[in-house]
């Protein structure tokens, strides 16, 4: 069902929940997830109010902001950290309030938590690299991927995922091995387990830091590494998910040559 958005009063920041930092050596070279957010939704850094919730940092109150975006984090859902614990009783609240929400990869994850789902380990491990996402059946009747090619290009990396989505909620893309990359909870809130923010060289830098694992786990990283490459639609996703339900402008960006 296509939802039409609630407009928010473009004074109002965007809400970035971090939930973590990029591992150092990236940070050092790319940035972290915040700046990957503004660069992936073309919001300047002006519109956007980054909380630190792994430092303490209170979240603001709902009626603060336009909307909420979660970042990946190292941390894992099921450690049950009192800091997530408390970030998902504000996304249940967040929802009683229709506040527009995306989460990706752990906030894709802490989500659904918060909802009613069920996080655990993906069966047969890690999935990373830059994979096809197709979407479902639903897919085309929401107002956030009407129009989309039925299969795209993302990059992912977690060993975690949704198990089990929310009651209610609908999945709209899923990859071969996980059933539950794009998740929509009512009006307006979704979460992806695929990293629409990452750009080429951000993936490639992942795959760098994992390589030991991959070989560990019997995966081929320079194969995986040599298949990394754009992905305008998982960006164009989520710069159309802020433009639609959070009321922003969106800013040319560079950074869209080498999503």
């Amino acid at each position: 069902m296509k939802f039409p958005p609630n407009r928010f009063p473009p004074s109002k920041p965007v809400l970035v929940i971090r939930t973590g930092h990029a591992p150092k050596p990236i940070r050092a070279r790319h940035g972290d997830f915040a700046h990957w957010f503004c660069l992936a939704a073309r919001l300047p850094s002006s519109q956007v109010r980054v909380i630190d919730v792994t430092a303490g940092e209170r979240l603001p109150a709902h009626n603060e902001v336009a909307g909420a975006l979660i970042t990946g984090s190292a941390a894992m859902v099921t450690e049950r950290a009192a800091w997530s614990e408390l970030t998902a009783g504000w996304i249940r609240n967040a929802m009683d309030a229709e506040l527009p929400m995306f989460g990706i990869c752990f906030g894709h994850q802490l989500m659904a938590h918060a909802l009613g789902g069920r996080v655990d380990y993906l069966p047969g491990g890690r999935e990373i690299g830059t994979l096809p996402i197709n979407f479902l059946a639903d897919a085309p009747l929401d107002a956030l991927t009407d129009g989309m090619p039925t299969s795209f290009r993302a990059h992912t990396t977690h060993e975690q995922s949704v198990v089990e989505i929310p009651p209610e909620a609908t999945v709209l893309a899923r990859s071969d091995r996980d059933p539950n990359h794009l998740v929509r909870y009512g009006r307006q809130a979704y979460s992806a387990q695929f990293h629409p923010e990452f750009n080429a060289e951000v993936m490639r830098a992942y795959i760098r830091r994992k390589h030991a694992d991959m070989q560990r786990e019997g995966a081929d990283p320079r194969q995986i590494f040599r298949e990394v490459a754009a992905t305008p639609v998982a960006r164009g996703l989520f710069r159309r998910f802020v433009q639609l339900h959070m009321g922003q402008k969106a800013t040319p960006s560079p950074a869209d040559s080498i999503a």
